[in-house]
């Protein structure tokens, strides 16, 4: 079977582990390899130019997090996901992102937090403009500020773990159910209530984003 190749990518920077795992991760996120796809470890050693070793490795780590599963008879597959898991994830990413929001609304200067929102928002109306893959980019780096301005590790990396699983859900709805997500005046409205310090409507708002965004998703 033919077979297209998927580049490694800064080989000088990362170990050989970590380039497998962005490969493997970039080509399940973007539909090379399908949702269902059996992963044959002699075709992806190949494709990838690299031992069967190190690519054990690296579906270990995508199998942690969430992005390939055992099938039936114990071969690893892209992890296919259903309206439940999809409803799922976005419920786990809104009790991250509600700690997040109310952990910013709680600081006693809140200015430069608000200030790299907002920026992330122009940025966010400029992409998704030019395209809809820039779009998705902008809107995920977006929530993922809005994690890391906590200066919760802990929470950070929950968030990324998770991060993997909301690209599958945007890849299984469709790129342009994904778009109607984008909307810069929703996001808007997170930033707002973390500007005016209300902890309570940063939760509400956060809440029925997620929940709308996963219903965008999942309904035909």
């Amino acid at each position: 079977m033919a077979a297209e190749p998927m580049a490694l990518l800064g080989l000088a920077k990362t170990s050989l582990r970590e380039q497998t795992l962005t490969a493997l991760r970039q080509a399940i996120t973007t539909g090379q390899l399908a949702p269902g796809k059996h992963l044959v470890e002699t075709e992806l050693s190949e494709m990838l130019n690299i031992s069967r070793g190190t690519l054990r490795e690296a579906l270990r780590q995508l199998q942690q997090e969430g992005l390939v599963a055992p099938g039936p008879r114990g071969r690893l597959a892209v992890r296919s996901l259903d309206v439940k898991e999809i409803r799922d994830i976005f419920a786990v990413r809104a009790a991250l992102e509600i700690l997040a929001a109310q952990t910013l609304c709680r600081l006693d200067d809140r200015s430069e937090a608000v200030a790299q929102l907002r920026s992330a928002l122009k940025i966010m109306d400029q992409e998704v403009k030019h395209s809809i893959e820039r779009g998705i980019e902008a809107d995920l780096d977006f929530h993922r500020v809005l994690c890391r301005l906590t200066n919760n590790e802990s929470l950070l990396h929950a968030w990324e773990q998770l991060e993997g699983s909301i690209r599958m859900s945007i890849m299984w709805a469709g790129k342009e159910r994904g778009v109607k997500n984008m909307s810069v005046s929703r996001h808007a409205e997170i930033v707002d209530a973390i500007d005016s310090a209300d902890v309570a409507l940063a939760a509400t708002v956060i809440s029925a984003h997620m929940d709308t965004a996963a219903e965008v998703l999942v309904t035909s």
